[in-house]
């Protein structure tokens, strides 16, 4: 068996050409490198250096052996790296998001930060405002997109919130009728005119804000069904079973399906993110990233999610 040892020896007198350079480098006395040297070659029963007055060279056997001790040197450090790699805690994000802009906002602007970040153990939490904003001031969550209707943000710089909030794009909500309803063409649409429409309602908070603006144009719903899922809710628009206010993140683009305005006054999410201002840290660092790539990216993504997919 060769000695392992012995093996880093002899490479080291191959790379500096002199047991007293290789000495050296190993912090050996000469002779040791000298000793090790020779029991190499006693348990092979072959030479392996050549001694001269102008240094050391490698015979024959010295050169095979060298070559496989720099292919296990090379060997060992990748072994070490892949240990290092797996024994290292991985830097991790979490990211909260409401269903609608996680859909549409967050994909693009997360597939170009895993890319950036393959070490970062990512994980992503579909959470409503009321819980990924306290997720992220009580360390649960990095960072949040989120919103929030008519008001003040969720955050406003000096305040005890622990938050800051940076706005990303407001989001109407926009009527949603059948393609063949007599107001599918109309530009802009007034609830009073709804009065007698049955609705769909995809979510309890837009149901809310309806409610609201139909109380202040003096309407009363008739509602059919109650959802919380945009998605759904416009399947039943596309079925005749009502109409629907739903915001402009969340449309399908159906081509059976209408989109119009709502006179003002009429209902707007705020869309934005949220950072905790306490949190320090890798992870603190990897969210103010991702939140800067959504800012910049958000235009560009929210226009794609606007206009549907390209016919």
């Amino acid at each position: 068996m060769i000695d392992v040892q012995r093996l880093a020896v002899l490479r080291e007198v191959a790379r500096q050409g002199s047991f007293n350079r290789a000495a050296a480098e190993l912090r050996f006395t000469p002779s040791a490198v000298s000793q090790q040297i020779a029991a190499l070659e006693r348990s092979l029963g072959a030479a392996v250096v050549e001694r001269s007055t102008r240094g050391v060279t490698l015979t024959e056997a010295g050169r095979l052996l060298v070559e496989a001790a720099d292919a296990i040197a090379a060997e060992l450090v990748d072994t070490q790296q892949r240990i290092d790699r797996l024994t290292a805690p991985r830097a991790a994000l979490t990211v909260a998001t409401f269903a609608s802009g996680g859909r549409h906002l967050l994909p693009s602007a997360l597939g170009d930060f895993v890319v950036d970040h393959p070490e970062v153990e990512l994980t992503v939490l579909e959470l409503e405002p009321e819980e990924s904003l306290p997720s992220v001031r009580e360390g649960r969550a990095d960072l949040a997109l989120a919103y929030h209707f008519g008001g003040p943000p969720p955050a406003r710089p000096g305040d005890r919130s622990g938050l800051d909030w940076t706005p990303l794009r407001a989001d109407p909500l926009r009527v949603v009728l059948p393609r063949a309803h007599p107001a599918a063409g109309r530009d802009v649409l007034h609830l009073a005119e709804l009065a007698e429409e049955r609705w769909v309602l995809g979510c309890l908070k837009s149901a809310a804000q309806l409610a609201h603006h139909a109380d202040l144009a003096g309407v009363e719903l008739h509602v059919s069904c109650s959802s919380t899922d945009y998605a759904f809710a416009q399947s039943l628009v596309r079925a005749g079973i009502g109409i629907a206010l739903i915001p402009e993140i969340a449309l399908s683009h159906a081509p059976d399906l209408a989109v119009v305005p709502l006179a003002a006054p009429s209902p707007v999410r705020h869309l934005g993110l949220a950072l905790s201002r306490r949190r320090r840290g890798p992870s603190a660092r990897l969210a103010e990233e991702l939140a800067d790539r959504m800012a910049r990216q958000g235009a560009g993504g929210w226009e794609r999610a606007v206009a549907g997919p390209a016919s």
